[in-house]
């Protein structure tokens, strides 16, 4: 799917994929060999957290079709049983000997490279603007995690993200917390947005989404006081990046729409894991599904053209967008961190220092017995080789090293 060192253009509405009666699976090759968590490249880890969190996605929208939708009951059923185990594949490439801290690394590493990648290729700026208010956030929660993980593992965050991912402060976690009415963004409009626009937003809320909902699991049983409470603060963010990433969704798309839109994303999604994937494996997981994908494209193409008497032609492109780059972002994050990381929101706009009276007390309420996040952080500077710099000093003062 190379050419030339690019990607080449996939004809989404010519590639009709696997038919949904082919597809199919064993317990075996679901619960296959995982990637390994030092040796693969750190964006195997990336891929796979969030084509884990689209695949959610995925299941999450078809359960709320159907409870507003009798008519399309059974073909959400139909399809949903294939999402259901293609989730249950990638998610088990997760590896049993990762923690649920490093596994916190790396969604951390998935909000900042893709939301990175999507702020660069966004054509809609305010919407653009919109991303890199929130990856700023994000860049500060890896931050807080890392100091978490020095602080009762003694560890080097860096060992996982491999050099790809600086680790410093951003947006302080501490004055993300804002009022309901400061986390609303205006919608892009479905008539006239373009389908990247579409795609973009579906797959960041998917990533956030399953980023909440997996720190609202593993925080309850972390066994450090600090980092239980680290937990909770930052899934709270995380709820507010989820309500503020889709609220960009334009609410007067159809069922049907926002249905065909969904595995377009999910086409664009696997299409673009195929792209740069290492592990040859693993390749072929992202190769099968996009097969798969394109089946569920074309299978409600055909339901939008019986129930809507609408041609889906014309909500998608011929030819996908440019894919997502999985590649350091380093020079784009620290370019908006300089530029941008005193912005606040209020309503639905960013600016400098500029907040609501109902956001500072919001605040003030939640930070009335101090921040976990700032607390976490206190006294901690990333450096190049923590683990084994700290290892030697404590050598040295236990007189092991002359």
């Amino acid at each position: 799917m190379r050419e030339g060192g690019r990607a080449m253009g996939l004809d989404i509405l010519e590639e009709k994929g696997v038919p949904l009666e082919r597809q199919k699976f064993t317990w075996r090759e679901m619960s296959g060999p995982p990637f390994s968590k030092l040796n693969d490249d750190a964006y195997t880890r990336v891929r796979t957290i969030l084509m884990n969190g689209i695949e959610s996605e995925a299941l999450r929208f078809s359960h709320g079709c159907a409870r507003m939708n009798k008519d399309l009951q059974l073909p959400l059923a139909k399809l949903r049983r294939i999402e259901q185990h293609q989730q249950t594949m990638v998610n088990w490439l997760n590896p049993p000997d990762q923690s649920p801290l490093e596994t916190t690394i790396g969604f951390e590493q998935v909000a900042i490279e893709v939301t990175s990648s999507v702020a660069q290729s966004e054509p809609d700026p305010y919407l653009a603007q919109v991303y890199r208010f929130g990856m700023l956030e994000d860049f500060d929660h890896l931050y807080r995690y890392a100091a978490l993980m020095d602080r009762v593992e003694g560890r080097d965050a860096n060992d996982l993200l491999q050099g790809y991912t600086d680790i410093r402060a951003g947006r302080p976690t501490s004055v993300e917390h804002r009022a309901p009415e400061d986390e609303l963004r205006t919608a892009y409009d479905r008539k006239t947005a373009e389908p990247l626009t579409k795609l973009n937003a579906g797959t960041i809320v998917a990533a956030e989404h399953q980023t909440h909902d997996f720190y609202m699991t593993v925080g309850p049983s972390y066994p450090d006081p600090i980092g239980r409470m680290l937990y909770a603060e930052i899934a709270s963010i995380e709820e507010q990046h989820v309500t503020q990433y889709e609220s960009i969704i334009d609410p007067n798309e159809t069922w049907l729409e926002k249905w065909l839109m969904h595995e377009a994303c999910e086409v664009y999604n696997y299409w673009s894991c195929v792209q740069g994937e290492r592990n040859s494996r693993i390749k072929t997981i992202w190769e099968r599904f996009l097969d798969y994908e394109l089946g569920h494209l074309h299978f409600v193409m055909e339901l939008m053209k019986k129930v809507e008497r609408r041609d889906p032609k014309e909500l998608l492109p011929t030819a996908l967008p440019e894919p997502i780059r999985y590649e350091s972002q380093r020079e784009f994050v620290r370019k908006v961190l300089a530029s941008e990381v005193d912005f606040r929101a209020i309503g639905t706009s960013f600016g400098r220092g500029r907040e609501s009276q109902a956001t500072l007390e919001y605040r003030k309420t939640l930070n009335a017995d101090g921040s976990p996040s700032d607390l976490i952080a206190e006294g901690y500077r990333w450096s190049p080789g923590t683990e084994l710099a700290d290892r030697v000093r404590q050598e040295h003062r236990e007189g092991r090293l002359q």
